[in-house]
This record gives C-alpha cells, structure tokens and sequence, in this order.
C-alpha cells in the first residue's frame, strides 16, 4: 500500500550502520501507592487536554534513594521532574557538579546497559549515578563501514557507548568500553549532541583511514576494573519496579500519573524497536512507545503517516519503515506478536 501521499520530506534519513539509542527525558515510575491503576493523562505541560498543570502544592512527593556508583554513603532525592533535574539533585546530594553525571543504573552499580535509567523507575527501585572518571584518546582505524557500536545519550547532552558488538572494529580494542562517554570525534566536540548525531557521524567516517575518539569512563568501584560488555541487548524483558502507577517525567512540564502500558502497548513497543534498529540503527523504547501511541488509534497508514510527520518528522522515516511499523501495531492488536 502507497504511504504518504504529501508527506514532507526531509532529510536523508540514518541508515543501521551506527546504531543509537536515547535514554530519553522522560521516565516512567511505576508502583505509585494508591492509584487503584488509575492514571492522569499525559501532555506537555498538561494533566488533561484544555486543563492546567497541577499546583506544585498538589503533586505527588516521592523521595528516591541513591548513590555514587564507585561507592558514597546513600543519599535521598526528590522534586525532580526530568533527568536534569535529577542530575541536579544527585549533585547537590553528595556535592558534585551535575555534569559530572554521566548516566544511571537502577539497582545495581556496574555499568549494565539493561539497568539503564531512562525507561521506568520503581518506587522501590535504588538510583546509583555513574560519575566521570579517567580520560582517553584512541586511535582507531576504520578497516568496515560498521564499527559495531550502539551509542545512546543521557537526555542531558553526553552520549555514550550502550553495546560492542562483537567481533567488531571496536571490539578489537580493548582500552574501549561500555559506558565510554565520547567527548569528541577527531577534535569534534560532541558534548551537547544527541545520539543519532553521534551515530551519523561515526558511520560517515571515510572507510580505510584513521580516527581519534576522545572518551571518559565511568569512575569504576574495585570489582568494576575488569568489566568489558554491558549484557544482553536492550528489551530482553527485564522489567523494573513493581505497581500499577507510571510516574513520567517530561522534559517539558511536570511529572504526571498515567497508568501502566497495556500487555498490547507492551508488545507493540518491543517490535516497534526492534524495527527501529533495523531500519535506522536505533534503539529507544520511549521513541517505540510514542510511534505507538500516535498509531493505536490511527484508521490507516497514511493517518499515522501524517501524525509521524507532525509529531516526530525530524527522524524523517522512510515510508517502507512507516507501513511495517503500522502493521506490527495492528498485529499487536489481535496477538500475532
């Protein structure tokens, strides 16, 4: 079936060579005590559409309970409503400069990308906040057009190495490592780039010659040193928090309740990403939940076609990826996932 007739077009869109994924602004908290499964709706800087924020007064208080993932005494944090804000009150808890974080864990402080803060966060679940450790600078020569790295972000202007391929170019280097920050790709300064930024670049690197990266590890705990891969790959169905509640930050507006995705939504997702990675060399399960939001209710694919374009158009996805994406929600829909 033809889509988007009329569609905008934009820009070349990334092709799967580098891969990327966002730990995005918002987060999900579920287990919010009270809330029979119910929620509020979500909006940008809305509860319900046409009605105000609520007053901060009217909010729900949650305090979370953190540390420095090399080792701290543990602190307590609340009132934050996005993952800057979050890194401000990691700061001002043990006295550090918020970009000093570079990402979080939930439950655990090695550097597991399956941990990794940025989808959903438990009532119960214990915040543990990587800091900057050692710098380095690594020659790297580009002998494939793939160089077998995921690259994700941590919503506040550091991208970072989620996974290694194996048997890759950079799994040959050993001095580079999961959790990596990149500060800069040949005298390129990269701070303040998203991770398809990253992403694209790397994978328009000329073939054949060499290349500097610039890096920062994570401050390692002793039991940390050795540590090479971050685990299996993103979506393997390990599910955080417990509870019927979803607390979601935005980047935009306050923390909201809504209540928690739907097996359909659950498996819907689960593809959606998956096809993101195909298509585009992109991981991002909050960018999967939203793709599924704007089509659910969609009557065919030109209609979600267009609330691609409006919503989410500087991806510039390609239309073959828009059908495919239309059909693993409507497959979702009756259980064929």
């Amino acid at each position: 079936m033809p889509l988007g007739l009329g569609r905008r077009k934009k820009a070349s869109p990334l092709v799967e060579n580098e891969e990327a994924e966002p730990i995005r602004a918002g987060l999900n908290v579920p287990g919010m005590d009270g809330l029979d499964g119910g929620g509020v709706g979500l909006g940008e800087g809305t509860t319900q559409e046409g009605l105000p924020p609520p007053p901060t007064s009217l909010r729900p208080r949650l305090i979370f309970h953190t540390q420095l993932a090399h080792g701290s005494p543990t602190g307590r944090i609340e009132g934050f409503s996005n993952v800057r804000e979050l890194y401000t009150k990691i700061g001002e808890a043990f006295g550090i400069a918020p970009p000093e974080v570079m990402f979080c864990t939930l439950n655990t402080h090695k550097v597991d990308m399956d941990k990794l803060l940025g989808g959903q966060i438990g009532l119960e679940d214990f915040i543990f906040a990587h800091i900057k450790g050692q710098r380095k600078e690594v020659e790297v020569f580009k002998g494939e057009d793939a160089l077998g790295l995921t690259i994700t972000d941590n919503g506040a202007g550091y991208a970072f190495i989620k996974r290694i391929r194996e048997g890759s170019v950079v799994h040959q280097i050993q001095v580079i490592n999961v959790g990596d920050m990149i500060e800069s790709i040949n005298g390129h300064s990269l701070i303040g780039c998203r991770h398809y930024e990253v992403a694209k670049m790397l994978k328009e690197l000329p073939k054949g010659k060499d290349f500097v990266l610039k890096m920062v590890e994570p401050l390692k705990a002793f039991d940390m040193i050795s540590q090479r891969s971050g685990g299996a790959r993103a979506g393997s169905g390990t599910q955080l928090g417990t509870g019927k509640g979803t607390l979601r930050l935005r980047s935009k507006g306050p923390a909201t309740l809504e209540e928690l995705p739907s097996a359909f939504e659950e498996k819907a997702i689960e593809k959606v990403d998956d096809l993101l990675e195909s298509y585009m060399g992109i991981r991002d399960s909050e960018l999967a939940a939203t793709m599924v939001e704007l089509g659910k209710d969609k009557k065919n694919p030109d209609e979600f076609a267009e609330a691609l374009d409006e919503t989410l158009g500087d991806f510039a996805f390609p239309d073959e990826f828009v059908f495919d994406v239309w059909g693993a929600i409507g497959d979702a829909k009756v259980g064929r996932l």
